[in-house]
């Protein structure tokens, strides 16, 4: 099998999903739909180069209507995996599906995961409870300050999550922490994400840093990323992919400071990046609007996305395909502050690509990962591939 093209760039908008899956209601979502309540709460979107690729084409969404032409193949995606959380989607994407979801912990982790961890850090906790991540920080941040003991929460999402002041635990300790946890989070317990949480400021004006950190699970399987790198192709990850997937299939790693570095650093691999892929998630959609119930906020951040997207399909080569996808939703118009359970929008963009195709609902994300594999003349044994429905011979 030959090789179609020689890099692909997929960029992942955390958290832009695009209408409710038919097992949502399982999962507390119904209703749920990012993308198109997001419009409808600020009175339309304004993101004409995403529109003119084709999203209004997947479905109505206000102010992005179908276009006649569009630039590229087009569709949605559901999430055959159980779950709706980061680590899933991700996993998905690359072609490695969850069977059972991780484990949540709704009313906080049991003593026989917090004695041994308090044990091991030499100090009690406080929280040990699911909250937002602010709000706790409100909440038990001048404790903290007072005592030296870390807040330790969880969400609705499978995350051991600890948050610490910078100057009362000095960042590395607080990663020291959170691989002590990582540790300890096994077997039953094994959540799919401990999150490093420092901040700083004082009392009434706390404020989180971009010094956060992901600690994952690895990937029980190979993923479309170790398939790459075993035939010789280079995989880039920008922003948080590298800790979601725990470092595996990964070439280089560039971490980022919001969507708009994200963007600049993903250009950067374009420009240098002869072959292989270039895998980005821009996370400000989920983390700062997305989980705060900000509509207005989240609209603005894809209209600044969508103010760079011509960067982005300018620097696209003849030979490379851009793939721009989600891994869950989280929609900021609902009264819970959780992902939701929804489809995900699907363009593909390139010179090689047939412009106006409609993808349809696809099964699974992992269709990506079977995408992907064929564009480079490989084989992945997951998903089904659409690179023959959109690729001109």
């Amino acid at each position: 099998m030959a090789a179609t093209i020689s890099r692909l760039t997929l960029i992942v908008l955390d958290s832009v999903g695009i209408g409710e899956l038919p097992d949502a209601a399982q999962y507390g979502d119904a209703g749920s739909n990012t993308l198109a309540n997001t419009a409808r709460a600020v009175g339309g979107l304004n993101i004409p180069h995403l529109g003119r690729l084709g999203l209004g084409n997947i479905l109505p969404i206000e102010g992005v209507p179908p276009v006649d032409r569009p630039l590229a193949a087009y569709g949605r995606m559901a999430e055959a995996s159980a779950g709706k959380d980061t680590t899933t989607g991700h996993w998905e994407i690359a072609g490695l599906l969850l069977e059972r979801p991780f484990p949540v912990y709704p009313h906080g982790f049991p003593p026989e995961i917090i004695k041994p961890f308090e044990e091991r850090i030499g100090r009690p906790v406080l929280g040990n409870k699911a909250a937002s991540g602010t709000a706790i920080i409100e909440e038990l941040g001048p404790e903290h300050m007072r005592t030296g003991y870390p807040i330790v929460y969880t969400s609705a999402d499978s995350v051991f999550q600890i948050a610490a002041h910078e100057e009362i635990i000095p960042v590395e300790e607080l990663y020291r922490m959170c691989r002590i946890a990582r540790e300890l989070l096994t077997g039953d317990h094994a959540v799919g994400r401990v999150i490093a949480r420092p901040f700083v400021g004082r009392p009434g004006s706390f404020k989180r840093t971009d010094r956060r950190r992901d600690f994952s699970l690895p990937p029980p399987a190979p993923t479309i990323l170790d398939l790459l790198l075993e035939n010789g192709f280079p995989v880039l990850a920008v922003g948080k992919i590298e800790d979601i997937f725990a470092g595996k299939g990964i070439t280089e790693a560039v971490h980022t400071e919001g969507n708009m570095d994200g963007v600049d650093q993903t250009l950067a691999c374009m420009r240098r990046l002869e072959r292989g892929l270039i895998f980005t998630n821009l996370v400000d959609f989920d983390m700062l609007y997305g989980h705060r119930n900000n509509p207005r906020g989240y609209a603005d951040a894809l209209e600044a996305f969508d103010r760079r997207l011509p960067e982005i399909l300018h620097a696209t080569r003849p030979d490379e395909v851009l793939i721009i996808t989600a891994d869950h939703g989280c929609d900021p118009t609902t009264s819970s502050t959780d992902h939701s359970r929804e489809y995900v929008p699907l363009l593909v963009y390139g010179q090689k690509v047939k412009p106006g195709v409609n993808l349809g609902t696809r099964s699974t994300f992992s269709d990506v990962a079977a995408t992907v594999a064929e564009l480079f003349g490989l084989s992945y044994p997951r998903g089904t591939s659409f690179a023959r429905e959109v690729i001109v011979r």
